[in-house]
């Protein structure tokens, strides 16, 4: 929980909103290659924080892929991160089984939390980080999604640029 014990935070207008550190690490599914949230510049990027041993975590995945089918082609993109799973083998198999076609970082000691530092809530699994299109935290999510929950607000992000450059000359 967060300080105060809210399980959903938001952070607006746009300029409240904080940058974190690095976000990246090994692709669950290829440890030869890296996944950066730097990956996904200029799109809005959903940060779900997992475990295969996690209950919540099983029923709020297939929720999450629905709402990344749902909008990836209006530049979202999600991106998981796998912690506290020192089976590399039953990960991937949790995310092939639900057929999740968006990468993982695979970080079974957290240490991609750790870019987070102490400004967000980082110790809940299952956690979800929504940043805009600038990569600035716009809400935190302490709890297991539906994708009615999330998809409005990824709808929401993903038209703030839009909207902002229709303003410009």
């Amino acid at each position: 929980m967060s300080p105060g014990g809210q399980v959903d935070i938001f952070y607006d207008p746009p300029p409240s909103r904080g940058r974190p550190g690095p976000i990246r690490g090994p692709d669950l599914l290829d440890p030869t290659r890296t996944v950066s949230l730097d990956d996904f510049a200029g799109q809005v990027v959903v940060v779900n924080v997992w475990g295969q041993w996690c209950g919540p975590c099983r029923t709020e995945m297939p929720e999450l892929q629905r709402v990344y089918d749902a909008t990836r082609s209006e530049g979202v993109a999600f991106l998981g991160i796998d912690v506290r799973d020192n089976n590399r083998q039953a990960a991937v198999d949790f995310i092939v089984d639900r057929k999740i076609t968006f990468p993982s970082i695979y970080d079974p000691p957290m240490r991609t939390m750790i870019a987070l530092g102490d400004k967000y809530p980082t110790t809940v699994i299952p956690s979800t980080i929504v940043f805009d299109r600038q990569h600035r935290v716009a809400a935190v999510f302490l709890r297991a999604l539906l994708a009615e929950d999330l998809e409005p607000l990824v709808r929401r992000l993903a038209g703030e640029v839009a909207a902002d450059s229709e303003a410009k000359p």
